[in-house]
C-alpha cells in the first residue's frame, strides 16, 4: 500500500487517505514540513553516531539509514500515553517520543546499562535480545485492558525477529486476549547477513493472518502510507478491536551495526536500486511538486540538523564516566536486602584500595577501560 510513489507523486488510496485529514487539510503544509524535518534530523543523528563510533567515541552503533519514513511515520501517529517497546534500531522513534539526545548514545558508549527512564517518555529502553520486546508489549497491553484505558502498546522489530519463537508466542497471546497491541515489523530485507527471502516464502504480514490478526503491508519508505496505516491500527486497538500487524517494507542501506560489513553479502546493484527509493528524497520530491520546499524550509531544517548534531557530539565527548557504585543503580525498582548486601561487600572491597592513593571509583573506572 502506497500513497507517495518513488517520484514523489501522490497515489490515491481511499482506505488510507481518510486517515490523513491533517495532511490534506488547511494545515497540511505544516504537517508535511514537520515530517520532512524529523526524517532529515534523525538521519543526521544516525550519521553523527556512526562517525563517533568510527572515531572511537562509541563502542557500537546500529544505523537506521533508509528506515526514516517507517520510524517517523509510525512514531508521529502515537499518543503520549501509548507505550513503545523497541529493538536497538528505533532511535528515530525515541526522538519522536522526546528522549534526551544524550541518553540515546549513553548505552552505546558503555557508560550505562540502560539509556533512559522508560516512564519519562513511555518507551522501554532498547531490547538487544531479538524479538523479546514483543512479549513485553503484549503483557503491557493486557495490563492496559485490566486498567480499562484506551492506550496502545506498540512493538517494533525487524524481519529477522519474525523467525524467533517469542514473536509467534506473543501473537498467540495477543490474538487470544484481543490485546490492544500493534506489531510493527520493519522489513529491511536483511537480518544481519540473511535475506528475508530465505526466512519466508510468503509476506511477513501474511504470517499474522495465521493467528487471526488483521494485517497490512505498506511501503515503508513512504512516510504518509506508514502514518495512515499506523493511525488506522491504533484506532482499531482503542476501539476494542484487538491487535494489528504492519509490515513496513523498507531497506537497510547501511550495515547491520558498525561491526558489520554488508559488502560481503549484499549486491551493490541492490543498494543502488533502493537508494532510488530513498524516503527523504521521495518526500522532497513531493514537497517540490507542491511548491512547499522553500529556501526558508531548507535553511530551517539544515540549522536544526546542525544543532542536533552538535548536541549529540558534545554530549558524547563530555559524558562523565560512571562511578564504581553506579553498577547497583536501577537493578530493581525497590531496594532489597539481597542487593544491599552485595553493595556493602563491594564497597568494603573497594575500600581496600584507598590507602594506595587512588579512590575506589578511579581504580575501578580505570580497570573498566
Amino acid at each position: 500500500m502506497q500513497l507517495l510513489d518513488p517520484s514523489g507523486q501522490r497515489v490515491a488510496r481511499p482506505e488510507l487517505d481518510r486517515w490523513l485529514a491533517d495532511v490534506d487539510g488547511e494545515g497540511g503544509a505544516r504537517v508535511l514540513a514537520g515530517l520532512y524535518e524529523d526524517m532529515v534530523v534523525i538521519r543526521r543523528i544516525d550519521m553523527e553516531a556512526t562517525a563517533l563510533q568510527r572515531q572511537g567515541e562509541l563502542a557500537l552503533w546500529p544505523p537506521l539509514l533508509g528506515q526514516e519514513a517507517a520510524q517517523i511515520g509510525s512514531g508521529r501517529a502515537l499518543r503520549q500515553d501509548d507505550f513503545v517497546f523497541s529493538s536497538y534500531r528505533e532511535n528515530g522513534v525515541a526522538y519522536c517520543r522526546g528522549v534526551n539526545l544524550n541518553e540515546i548514545l549513553r548505552v552505546w558508549r558503555g557508560n550505562a546499562s540502560s539509556g533512559w527512564d522508560p516512564f519519562e517518555i513511555n518507551m522501554a529502553t532498547p531490547q538487544i535480545i531479538i524479538g523479546a520486546q514483543t512479549l513485553h508489549s503484549v503483557g503491557y497491553a493486557m495490563g492496559i485492558q485490566f486498567d480499562g484505558a484506551d492506550s496502545v502498546a506498540l512493538a517494533y522489530f525487524g524481519d529477522g525477529a519474525t523467525s524467533e519463537g517469542d514473536v509467534s508466542e506473543s501473537m498467540v497471546f495477543a490474538a487470544s486476549y484481543q490485546a490492544p497491541v500493534l506489531f510493527f515489523c520493519q522489513n529491511n530485507h536483511w537480518a544481519i547477513s540473511e535475506p528475508v527471502t530465505l526466512q519466508t516464502h510468503i509476506t511477513l504480514a501474511e504470517r499474522a493472518g495465521g493467528f487471526g490478526i488483521p494485517h497490512v503491508r505498506v511501503d515503508g519508505n513512504d512516510v504518509l502510507a506508514v502514518l495512515a496505516a499506523t493511525r488506522e491500527a491504533l484506532d482499531r486497538a482503542r476501539q476494542g478491536g484487538g491487535p494489528s500487524f504492519i509490515e513496513a517494507v523498507t531497506y537497510r542501506m547501511g550495515p547491520h551495526t558498525t561491526a558489520d560489513d554488508p559488502t560481503r553479502y549484499r549486491d551493490a546493484n541492490e543498494l543502488e536500486d533502493w537508494a532510488a527509493k530513498d524516503p527523504i528524497l521521495r518526500l522532497e520530491k513531493h514537497l517540490e511538486s507542491r511548491g512547499l520546499l522553500t529556501q526558508e524550509l531548507r535553511e530551517r531544517v539544515a540549522a536544526k540538523s546542525d544543532e542536533v548534531a552538535g548536541v549529540v557530539r558534545n554530549g558524547v565527548i563530555t559524558m562523565p564516566e560512571p562511578e564504581a557504585m553506579d553498577v547497583f543503580k536501577h537493578v530493581y525498582a525497590t531496594p532489597n536486602s539481597w542487593l544491599s548486601r552485595q553493595e556493602d561487600h563491594y564497597r568494603r572491597y573497594l575500600a581496600q584500595f584507598e590507602h594506595h592513593g587512588a579512590s575506589a571509583a578511579g581504580h575501578v573506572s580505570g580497570g573498566q577501560h
